[in-house]
Order: C-alpha cells, then sequence, then structure tokens
C-alpha cells in the first residue's frame, strides 16, 4: 500500500492495468469525471432498491456494544450503536485514520493515524481522543495482544511494526519487516505477530518476546489483509492483485491451498468458531465466504454495484461488519442466512472496523 520509498499515496479504486502500478492507499481520493456520475448513478440505484431493512435481533444480539468506523477523508471515526446500527458519535481523530483496535475492556480504541505517523487514543467513555502516540511512517494495520497489553502497528512507509504498550502508551521496540507492511494479525496465545507485506510478497512472523522477525511466509502477489485461525494453524492472506486467497500453512510454512474470490480482495476476517473466512472483495462489491475445511468459496454476499468497494471486516459470533469505502456505508450481514440486514451511513472513505467486547 506504500511506495518503497516510503511517501504516503492514496488507494486506488480501480483495477486498471495503470491502476496496478500505482500505491494502494487512500484509494477513493480521486474520483472525478464521467467515472464518478455513472458510479454514483449506478450506487444510488441500488441504494434505493436495498435500503436498509431494521436489523435482526439474532444477527445482533451477540454485538450488544459499539462499532467503531475510521473515515479517511474526513478525518473521523463513527461511533455506531451496534444494537440499533445508528450513529451516535462522530469523533475528530488525526490525518487520515486507517486501521482501528479496541481494547479487551473497551475502554479504549486504538487509531492508526496514516497522515500523522501516529496512533490515537480513543477513551470509548467520553469519545475523547485521551493520547497520540508517534509511530513510524504511514501505519495502516493495528492488532491487539491476546492479553491486551501489546498494540502491533504495521508502518508501511517505514517497513517496520512499532510495539506499544498499552499501559502506558510508549513504544517499546521498532521491528524491520518486510517491504509496505499493511496489517498485523496476531496467534491465539500471543506469541507469535504476522504482518502481510505487500510490497515483498510475504508474511513476516515475528516473535513477541524477542521482537524479532524469525522467518518470512511466501504469500502470492500482493499480500494486503492477514488472518490466524483460532487453532493457530493457517494463515488467511488476501492476495489483492491475485484476485484470491493463499492459505499458508504455520508449521509447514508453505502455501497449502489458494481460493479465487474475485477482483481485489483487500480483507479477511475469520468467524470465532474458525469454521468460515469473510474476504471483502472490491471490484464486484461483495464478501465471500470461504469454508475453511474444504477451502472454496460457499457463498458470495453482494453489498453493492461496482464501486461500492467493500474494504474491511470484522466479526463477531452474531454478526459481520463490512466498511464499503465507495458508498460511505458499514454493511452489517447476518452470519447465519449471509443477508445484509442494515446499511449505515458513515463518513467519507470508511476503512477500519472494529467493535467493542
Amino acid at each position: 500500500m506504500m511506495c518503497p520509498g516510503g511517501e504516503m499515496h492514496f488507494p486506488r479504486r480501480t483495477r486498471t492495468a495503470a491502476d496496478r502500478q500505482r500505491s494502494k492507499v487512500f484509494r477513493p481520493l480521486l474520483w472525478t469525471g464521467i467515472g464518478l456520475v455513472a458510479a454514483s448513478g449506478l450506487l444510488a440505484v441500488w441504494l434505493l432498491q436495498a435500503s436498509s431493512p431494521e436489523p435482526s435481533a439474532n444477527a445482533l444480539a451477540a454485538t450488544g456494544g459499539h462499532v467503531y468506523v475510521t473515515n479517511q477523508l474526513d478525518n473521523t471515526v463513527s461511533v455506531i450503536d451496534g444494537r440499533t446500527n445508528k450513529v451516535v458519535a462522530t469523533v475528530p481523530a488525526g490525518k487520515a485514520p486507517e486501521g482501528i483496535a479496541i481494547a479487551r475492556d473497551g475502554r479504549h480504541a486504538y487509531i492508526a493515524d496514516n497522515g500523522s505517523a501516529a496512533v490515537s487514543v480513543l477513551d470509548t467513555r467520553t469519545n475523547k481522543i485521551v493520547g497520540t502516540v508517534p509511530v513510524g511512517k504511514s501505519p495502516t494495520g493495528v492488532r491487539l495482544s491476546p492479553d491486551g497489553k501489546t498494540l502491533y502497528v504495521a508502518n508501511g512507509g517505514s517497513n517496520s511494526v512499532s510495539v506499544l504498550d498499552t499501559r502506558t502508551n510508549h513504544v517499546t521496540a521498532s521491528v524491520p519487516v518486510g517491504v509496505s507492511p499493511v496489517s498485523v494479525a496476531v496467534s491465539p496465545d500471543g506469541a507469535t505477530a504476522y504482518v502481510a507485506n505487500t510490497g515483498s510478497r510475504s508474511v513476516s512472523v515475528i516473535d513477541t518476546r524477542t521482537h524479532r522477525v524469525v522467518r518470512d511466509l511466501p504469500a502470492g502477489n500482493s499480500p494486503v489483509g492477514v488472518a490466524v485461525t483460532p487453532d493457530g494453524g493457517s494463515a488467511y492472506v488476501a492476495d489483492e492483485t491475485a484476485a484470491k486467497v493463499s492459505v499458508v500453512g504455520i508449521k509447514s510454512r508453505t502455501v497449502v491451498a489458494t481460493v479465487p474470490v474475485g477482483e481485489g480482495p483487500f480483507d479477511v476476517a475469520l468467524a470465532p468458531d474458525g469454521s468460515k473466512a469473510y474476504v471483502a472483495v472490491l471490484g464486484p462489491g461483495n464478501v465471500s465466504v470461504v469454508d475453511t475445511r474444504s477451502h472454496r468459496v460457499s457463498a458470495t454476499v453482494s453489498l453493492g454495484p461496482p464501486g461500492t468497494d467493500p474494504f474491511n471486516v470484522a466479526v463477531t459470533s452474531g454478526a459481520v461488519y463490512v466498511t464499503n469505502q465507495g458508498a460511505g456505508t458499514l454493511a452489517v450481514i447476518n452470519p447465519k442466512t449471509l443477508k445484509v440486514v442494515a446499511t449505515t451511513t458513515v463518513g467519507t472513505s470508511p476503512f477500519g472496523v472494529a467493535v467493542s467486547p
């Protein structure tokens, strides 16, 4: 998502060969002319046809808290009531907020401000930013350790991961990784962090005790999103330009399966029981549901026409949340019926999404 020189660029939203040569952060900045008019018209028609139904109580019963969405172009975070799917607050953040993670106790949210080279700390009780922690250049992905004591920040412009102590809000280590790291996942036991390096086509494996990269795993052409199964046995990697998800065996250190999912997969998240992987696919505007036993797409959920741009995914036992960059919305999917049960308008160019306990 970053150029090797470390400059911040913005994500593209088209899928031409020329576009693939550009940097991948902040995709929707350059909507202009006829393409915007046409895409807006198609999107408006679809939204009129699929206006938000009442949320299913069964689908959202396991949420109970709030959903947080970062809005890149507004420099804000939308706070959404998980029971009503209504925006209850809009919080100013740093410049170009992207990834977001919520503390285990739900009291703080950690926001990667890509344009500010910092992490903002949000007090979720007051909806105020209570701290700003300098990290590397162009931070994009953030992930908390299972015990909540450590935050890992992928710095796309610095080719590094910042290790932040959440008790002191200080960076305790900086780990060199591959080129243009964009996302981080942590193993269930907290012993290992996995970093998707889109510029070097790899996933760096970090020993979280020593803060050193112990190996690099192959990860296709352009790894962007990464998620680890609940048993810690596999990593699922969204390979944007190859239109597939790579399944990497942690012990074998090899790609054990590839799953075609459609053009432009950007993020992947696993169900709590590990039975399904949900993949946000930019090109066709849908979520591909992958059966993790068969490594095949078992269902596809349409979120809108091309230009909707499903971008990032968060999953609970009761709901699947997807930010739609092009549409400026958050979609809520019932994981049992695989139907969209709510669509909430948020800010401009929504990027990251996280759910409080």
